[in-house]
């Protein structure tokens, strides 16, 4: 009988070989294709990024132009995509909403052509226009509005705030949220993304493996993580507070939320940059209260738990940067998706060049050779 050796959530366990992005945890280093994530950061802008993401390198000006437009193109739904969404419960959760909205393009658009470079350019496309527009309509819908159609002269990111809050944002505020999209746009095999290749390595239609994501990332062990670092801002109340919370978490051995990685043992370098995000924001728009509490958290979980390499991780800043924006809390995951749509296409599309279905194995914990119990005698 051959034995195997058991990895509980298969930590450390290579499921692939990828050249998309790197993480060294030990020195808080993230490249996309080599790319330091502070020079993309400083420097590009989130279609650029995910063009380099998914083909590899960086895009000519008369490819990146052609890209953005294409982008636009796609940014409507289809008004029986609309009609779906008017039927979601209000109370439902947003990522819910999007995972069935993402699904549903299939429906639309599925042809299954992996062979074809002209159809995964279109899903490519047609995803990445299309995300931002599905969850900014659900969030007015479910007030019982009518969603705000895209508008073409609008970045990327500024036309999300622009569908999402009904009115142009402010030009820092959109390049504050474009650079919070490039931070969440990929990072190796996380949960979501090894979903993704799962559903990806059966040659299903890219809309069916970014659904698979999406419900992958609404877990609050992964995406969901920044909606419960504000509740746990707001449950703390006030610097006062802060210690002596801290010290209930730990005694009741809990998990504190926004700190701590599966692969960094320093600070997450996203994290560095929203903090400097946030900072700029506040300095702009009006202090938050919360960022104080969270910086003073943040030296509290340092001194009583750095030298264990739990530091905060991307989702720490990232809803005071949201909130900040006009963002619900709720949405918080759904603008993470948004994002990191690209790094789940990407490694799609890396993945059908050398596909081979998951298929691992078990190791059997159970009975053999069990008698079957008439039902009369159970």
């Amino acid at each position: 009988m051959t034995v195997y050796e058991y990895r509980a959530g298969l930590e450390g366990v290579p499921v692939t070989q990828s050249g998309i992005s790197f993480v060294d945890g030990q020195k808080g280093i993230l490249e996309y294709r080599g790319i330091p994530i502070q020079e993309l950061a400083a420097k590009s802008t989130f279609l650029e990024t995910a063009y380099l993401l998914i083909w590899k390198e960086l895009p000519t000006q008369d490819e990146l132009t052609e890209f953005e437009h294409e982008i636009r193109y796609h940014r409507r739904l289809k008004y029986r995509i609309r009609d779906m969404m008017k039927c979601f419960p209000e109370s439902g959760h947003p990522m819910d909403a999007l995972q069935a909205c993402a699904a549903a393009l299939g429906l639309f658009y599925s042809r299954r052509a992996l062979d074809d470079p002209t159809y995964i350019r279109a899903a490519v496309v047609r995803l990445l226009a299309k995300i931002p527009t599905m969850v900014a309509a659900f969030q007015l819908m479910r007030k019982g509005n009518d969603p705000v159609q895209p508008r073409d002269n609008l970045s990327y990111a500024a036309n999300f705030l622009y569908m999402l809050n009904e009115r142009e944002p402010d030009p820092f505020a959109a390049r504050i949220f474009e650079v919070a999209l490039i931070l969440h746009a990929e990072h190796t095999i996380n949960a979501s993304t090894f979903s993704a290749m799962v559903t990806a390595s059966t040659l299903t239609d890219p809309y069916a493996v970014v659904a698979s994501a999406v419900g992958t990332l609404a877990g609050p062990l992964h995406g969901g993580a920044s909606e419960e670092v504000i509740e746990m801002l707001e449950e703390i109340g006030s610097v006062e507070n802060v210690r002596p919370y801290l010290d209930t978490l730990l005694e009741r051995k809990a998990r504190i939320m926004g700190f701590g990685h599966r692969v960094y043992k320093v600070k997450d370098p996203r994290a560095t940059i929203l903090q400097q995000l946030a900072e700029q924001l506040f300095e702009k728009f009006g202090h938050d209260k919360y960022y104080d509490i969270a910086t003073e958290l943040e030296r509290a979980v340092e001194e009583k738990l750095g030298h264990k390499g739990i530091y905060p991780n991307v989702d720490f800043y990232s809803g005071l940067v949201y909130r900040k924006l006009g963002i619900p809390t709720d949405l918080f995951t759904p603008v993470f998706a948004i994002s990191r749509a690209a790094g789940w296409l990407a490694h799609w599309r890396e993945q059908l060049g050398e596909n081979r279905i998951f298929r691992p194995t078990q190791i059997y914990t159970g009975l053999h050779s069990s008698p079957y119990i008439a039902i009369d005698d159970r």
